[in-house]
């Protein structure tokens, strides 16, 4: 076991002859081993589990009659920053879901801040009801196409991979480097930690080679065919249900006819308001039962398979020497948690979080949007005609398609036409103050008049923006500088509504309850541009991440992600 504890008293405890720190009685508690369900007291002392039996003492006892006991749940793989919350605020939210642990990967702050805007989120992790384990970012920036704060090292990776609970190497999305065998790619795998995959489309003999790199899992599978190969193969397949990357239902059957091995659920990226509704692995757990998958076969896919997928040993289950992190469940439909414990102390109950700190967010970490001004010179594309390469948003999927069509010129002048669906799209180089700026033009927003801009842009996190007017476009790349980052929705040249997201441009330093608030707001104002489309905010985001298919755009201009190389706009 890791961590330190009282192992002569846990013995004890176990035997009968000790007195436990709390005793849950009467729940049917779930054995993670055999998919059955036991009846019988969880003895607990010092945040582990004693035993399941015949425990009549207890310093304190819980009457957990009607209930079913199970492991807490764990997100094995995710972004705390995607949330848009800070550390604290987002255990604050997912607590109540039940989720006590997360695999993370901070490669959204490290774009922004380097090596100490990773050790700053790790330090305020400290005492806060959420074990949060951390992969060291492999890939910062994601490919050589995007402009971070400055590139990480391998003696950077090394630096996180010696703080505690630092579990390996994070998503080697760089997947055509690692194919090819580059050698500063193999390099990071040769750190020698376990490593995540990021690998969207890769199979046959690609995928043999990624794999054979070292490389464990993959979240990137969004069709039944892909993830069944890369199972075949060994491959931990993280089934992911993010905001708008949503594969749960498609992949359920590699579940439903060939078992739950070596699968495991995560969320990757997942808005405010959608852990506030809906829930966090509780909600992945309610729909796969919903279609069809076993109650016991959802829950060990939201805690014991994330727990054995990351060599986390002594969690994820109810059974001698575990953490004693304990949800219990009034039903096997719903997942919500009445009771949540989390190594044997309650942190939600009542239908309320008990109270921890939430630490305050240093200057020099709001201090991150160093965009030099953009004006509508710099916005402009001049055109004669020639056919154009847009690309074409898929809903609630992260890769796009690339299309060829042709423009709508005006005065020699590439434009955004609203009727056909053709808006522009710009990122801009935000750490530096290059004045760098990637022009575009995209299909499947919607959008009518107005401009909408965010400096969360995966993964380098510049500023992206997408319009039907330049002078609507720049003027929401401007207020973003002003509040410090965020997300703003611009129309007529005026402020229509706005979230300031000052922590590294990307979280709030707000309560999630605000967040949201914030966001409905901007929802609303996107409605009135003609933006219907889900998760609006996450989709922008991602078109500037440059290593999903098939067309993506960065500040150094359009990325055709399947040659992996930088193409003009006109074809």
């Amino acid at each position: 076991m890791p961590d330190s504890y009282d192992r002569r008293h846990l013995i004890a405890v176990a035997r009968g002859d000790a007195e436990p720190d709390v005793v849950i009685s009467g729940a049917r508690v779930f054995s993670a081993f055999t998919r059955e369900w036991i009846d019988g007291d969880i003895a607990i002392a010092g945040g582990r589990i004693a035993g399941v039996g015949d425990y009549p003492g207890g310093t304190e006892r819980v009457d957990a009659t009607g209930l079913f006991a199970v492991p807490g749940f764990i997100d094995a793989h995710m972004h705390v920053e995607s949330s848009k919350l800070t550390v604290a605020e987002f255990a604050r939210l997912v607590i109540r879901h039940g989720t006590t642990a997360i695999v993370c990967d901070p490669h959204e702050i490290a774009n922004v801040l380097g090596t100490d805007g990773v050790h700053w989120l790790l330090d305020s992790c400290e005492g806060v009801p959420l074990d949060v384990y951390v992969m060291a970012s492999s890939c910062v920036p994601a490919s050589r196409f995007e402009s971070p704060r400055r590139p990480f090292t391998i003696g950077d990776m090394e630096s996180i991979l010696r703080r505690r609970r630092t579990l390996g190497v994070a998503e080697m999305m760089n997947f055509p480097g690692v194919i090819a065998g580059d050698p500063a790619e193999v390099a990071k795998l040769d750190l020698g930690a376990r490593a995540d995959g990021h690998a969207p489309g890769v199979r046959g003999h690609d995928l043999n080679a990624y794999l054979a790199a070292g490389i464990s899992s993959d979240h990137e599978a969004f069709t039944l065919a892909e993830a069944l190969e890369k199972r075949r193969k060994a491959c931990w397949v993280l089934i992911r249900e993010a905001s708008n990357a949503r594969n749960l239902v498609d992949l359920l059957p590699l579940v439903r006819e060939h078992g739950p091995d070596r699968t495991a659920f995560c969320t990757d990226d997942r808005e405010p308001d959608l852990l506030l509704r809906e829930g966090h692995m509780n909600q992945m757990a309610r729909v796969a039962v919903k279609h069809g998958i076993a109650p016991e076969v959802a829950i060990l896919l939201a805690s014991t398979h994330p727990a054995l997928c990351h060599g986390l040993e002594w969690r994820g289950a109810i059974a001698p020497g575990y953490r004693a992190d304990i949800l219990l469940l009034p039903d096997l439909v719903s997942f919500q948690p009445t009771t949540v414990f989390k190594g044997g102390r309650t942190v939600f109950a009542a239908g309320e979080v008990v109270p921890f700190a939430n630490p305050d967010v240093p200057a020099w970490v709001r201090q991150s949007v160093r965009a030099a001004p953009v004006g509508l010179a710099q916005l402009r594309v001049a055109s004669a005609g020639a056919p154009i390469r847009v690309i074409g948003i898929i809903p609630e999927q992260l890769i796009t398609n690339a299309l060829v069509v042709d423009p709508t010129v005006v005065d020699g002048v590439a434009v955004a036409d609203p009727a056909r669906d053709l808006a522009k799209i710009a990122v801009v180089e935000r750490h530096h103050g290059t004045g760098r700026v990637g022009i575009g033009f995209v299909q499947g927003f919607g959008l009518t008049r107005g401009a909408f801009a965010t400096t969360v842009a995966h993964d380098a996190h510049n500023i992206v923006v997408v319009g039907a007017s330049d002078e609507d476009m720049a003027l929401a790349i401007r207020r973003l500088g002003e509040i410090g980052g965020g997300i703003v929705a611009v129309e007529e040249r005026q402020v229509r509504a706005e979230l300031a997201l000052p922590v590294a441009g990307l979280m709030s330093d707000r309560p999630a309850e605000e967040v949201v608030a914030g966001l409905d707001a901007l929802v609303e104002a996107l409605a009135t541009l003609g933006i219907t489309l889900p998760a609006p905010f996450m989709t922008l985001s991602f078109l500037a991440l440059s290593v999903i298919p098939s067309l993506k755009i960065t500040d150094h201009g359009l990325v055709d992600v399947d040659a992996f190389s930088l193409v003009p706009l006109e074809v």
